[in-house]
């Protein structure tokens, strides 16, 4: 992964330089996958520099230089700046950015790695994971472990909605919290103090895991207002496909006939009048997405359907 240039400024003894950092997200299989370094530890990154005209010009070029990947479609995540985050005594700012491709063959030296190889717990596709109960054991002993009363409360809260205890539905777009929630309460290896009781998932160096969290969160809020699915989607796709995609970044389950009405209903696709054979049954429809409706429509979304009750 990167080289590490030196800093570019200091502030007294503390030396301050800044990252550009990227969660790169595209489809393997059944499943979203996110590019990193081969050993899954780090996220495509590298420090700004002099010669990059903008931050998201010198984001292009390190990832293109890494990983042999020009991206399309890019925004801006989030600037993390945390003193203590790299765990040193000089401070990192790290400047993310969310992207999406279609490619998945070409970045050499580099590995695609499934979301949840590194947040298994948020996976619903198929119901509540099994190691989900886990989790929820020992956030409900670390909430009960604080003295205080209203703390202690709040601790409780906090695991309840991030989680969907207690009869509380379970909220895709959480991610983040509920990485942060493991982080604090101990339950991962990159907590300050992490306890003998890890829960499953792949690390990350830093807090990459943090950050590919953050990028996991934006997609999946972004995907019920905006039509960005669509950058991940070959040109021509049956609308199954479409729910299947829609279905693997949220991590759950919709309803089908919902699902078909709202994307009808918003125009977003449009037949072609071919048909795809490889189905197994009765051909179904190709259909493409009409990239005009982003200038007819400023607030076009694809906004998920109630989950499926099982």
């Amino acid at each position: 992964m990167p080289e590490h240039a030196e800093p570019p400024r200091s502030s007294g003894s503390q030396r301050v330089s800044t990252e550009l950092v990227a969660v790169i997200v595209s489809l393997a299989g059944d499943g979203p996958v996110v590019l990193t370094s081969p050993d899954g530890a780090r996220l495509p990154s590298g420090p700004l520099r002099s010669d990059h005209r903008s931050l998201q010009t010198g984001l292009r070029a390190w990832v293109e230089q890494q990983t042999a990947l020009r991206l399309g479609y890019v925004e801006q995540l989030y600037t993390f700046a945390d003193p203590d985050r790299t765990g040193g005594t000089d401070t990192t700012i790290s400047v993310s950015y969310l992207g999406l491709t279609r490619a998945t063959s070409s970045a050499s030296a580099s590995a695609w790695r499934g979301f949840y190889e590194f947040f298994p717990w948020e996976d619903h596709r198929l119901g509540v994971p099994a190691g989900n109960a886990a989790i929820a054991e020992r956030l409900t002993q670390w909430a009960a472990s604080e003295a205080s009363a209203s703390a202690r409360r709040q601790r409780e809260v906090r695991c309840a909605v991030s989680f969907g205890l207690g009869g509380r539905p379970w909220r895709p777009e959480l991610t983040l919290q509920r990485y942060e929630l493991l982080h604090e309460a101990g339950l991962i290896p990159e907590s300050v103090t992490p306890s003998r009781e890890q829960v499953p998932g792949m690390a990350m160096e830093l807090d990459h895991r943090r950050i590919l969290a953050t990028g996991i969160a934006r997609l999946r809020a972004k995907i019920q207002y905006r039509p960005v699915v669509f950058e991940l989607m070959p040109d021509q796709f049956t609308l199954g496909n479409l729910q299947s995609v829609v279905e693997a970044l949220a991590g759950q389950a919709l309803h089908k006939q919902n699902f078909r009405r709202l994307i009808t209903q918003q125009e977003l696709v449009e037949e072609t009048g071919k048909t795809d054979q490889a189905t197994g049954g009765r051909p179904a429809k190709l259909y493409a997405f009409r990239r005009e409706i982003l200038d007819e429509r400023s607030a076009a979304g694809t906004k998920l359907p109630v989950t499926r009750m099982r």
